[in-house]
């Protein structure tokens, strides 16, 4: 009887897991992103619904996003940095390689 009750629970959670996409980004230089400063090195970038998650290891920061779709599908990752009003590097936006997905970081 309680199989019947935990089975969906289960289901929705998978089915939630299952919607976010998974990405490799690398940066090459100190960026910002929110309050976080993200070493050089290859991070984690998990994009659900308007929210990217950036992992490696113990940091993690998120940042509200625009998802757009290009006309084609774009041969490599490429991060677009911008200068910000502090002086410090941040994410522009990120174009995924291998699909046609652009990423628009909110400053």
């Amino acid at each position: 009887m309680t199989m019947r009750k935990v089975l969906p629970f289960f289901l929705v959670a998978g089915l939630a897991v299952a919607s976010a996409r998974s990405y490799t980004v690398s940066l090459f230089q100190p960026t910002m992103v929110g309050t976080t400063e993200l070493k050089p090195g290859e991070y984690k970038l998990e994009v659900n619904d308007q929210k990217a998650v950036i992992t490696k290891g113990k940091v993690q920061t998120e940042s509200q996003v625009k998802v757009e779709e290009g006309d084609t599908k774009f041969d490599t990752t490429v991060v677009r940095y911008v200068n910000s009003a502090d002086g410090k590097v941040r994410i522009q936006e990120i174009r995924i390689g291998g699909t046609k997905t652009k990423l628009l970081f909110t400053m």
